[in-house]
């Protein structure tokens, strides 16, 4: 039965505490955190989270890499915009009350040490009509120096390769697999902020976007007077899982605006910067370029000789 005294209370406020020490807030103890900014920059608020894949975390116990995730859903978004992460919330839901909601807050609190991420509140959810697991964050990050985030006429694609399906896409993961399992399921999602903010700093990058929810229909956003086209003929090739779930009857199109197949970011930047972004990114490849058009994405799909248009 739940106990309502939420016996773990004194637990995660230790492990939360920990995350206080950082260059860019101090926190008090109170009643709820009290912070103080030691910056004046423009600010930004994001909130994600694991969604349909935390099923599969909490059946296979791996709460490090659901703690990844939801950190990756909300820190590559953020790179669009060049901020950095300093405080977070969180709202954990899990159906049962145990300690494996302290493995996860340690898990997240470890992470935030080394990122100088402040945790400043949350909830944790006890929900027993719930099979799985959802960790939401709210993450806010300040921007030294914004910029617009646009792709443009003549820019070059460069993909950054992802390490498998990431965290989006797992509902219809589910339709395909039934009750089957794979490891990929529980692969964390890899994290681009770190990669970005330091290419940030050594060169113009006109426009990015983090391939998630809606995939590469999401380029769209950032397409006026210009169409995005993506080539089959790179190196950043989809994992096998990809091959597997196309092979289940799901066509081409479904798999381009469902899944990134293979590229978990994307950068649009000058001819004249390509050689400079290659040699500071991890796994990255020419995929494309933006041409002049009107706000279409043109694939030429990997997993067969057709061409899907957005």
């Amino acid at each position: 039965m739940y106990n309502p005294q939420k016996p773990y209370k004194r637990k995660i406020l230790d492990l939360i505490k920990k995350t206080w020490q950082t260059p860019y807030i101090t926190v008090a103890e109170g009643a709820y955190p009290i912070i103080k900014k030691k910056f004046s920059y423009p600010e930004v608020d994001h909130t994600d989270g694991i969604g349909t894949k935390g099923i599969y975390h909490w059946q296979q116990g791996t709460l490090k890499n659901a703690v990844l995730d939801a950190l990756a859903m909300n820190l590559n978004d953020l790179a669009l915009l060049r901020a950095v992460p300093y405080k977070l919330q969180d709202h954990i839901m899990v159906p049962t009350e145990d300690e494996r909601v302290v493995e996860i807050i340690k898990g997240l609190s470890l992470e935030c040490q080394k990122r100088k991420i402040a945790i400043t509140g949350g909830e944790v959810s006890f929900q027993d009509n719930f099979d799985g697991l959802d960790i939401s964050l709210t993450v806010s990050g300040f921007i030294p120096k914004p910029r617009p985030n646009q792709f443009r006429v003549s820019d070059v694609l460069i993909g950054l390769k992802s390490n498998g399906l990431h965290s989006n896409g797992f509902t219809t993961v589910r339709k395909v697999f039934g009750s089957n399992f794979r490891k990929d399921f529980v692969k964390p999602t890899r994290i681009y902020l770190d990669e970005i903010l330091a290419l940030e700093k050594r060169m113009k990058i006109n426009g990015m976007m983090h391939i998630t929810g809606g995939a590469f229909t999401k380029l769209k956003d950032l397409l006026s007077r210009a169409d995005a086209k993506i080539g089959r003929d790179h190196r950043l090739k989809p994992q096998p899982i990809f091959y597997e779930i196309y092979s289940r009857e799901v066509d081409d199109r479904q798999m381009y605006q469902t899944f990134n197949c293979g590229i978990g970011f994307i950068l649009s930047v000058r001819p004249q910067d390509v050689k400079k972004a290659l040699a500071n990114l991890a796994d990255a490849a020419i995929i494309g370029e933006v041409v002049r058009g009107s706000g279409n994405v043109i694939i030429e799909s990997i997993f067969s000789k057709k061409i899907i248009k957005f």
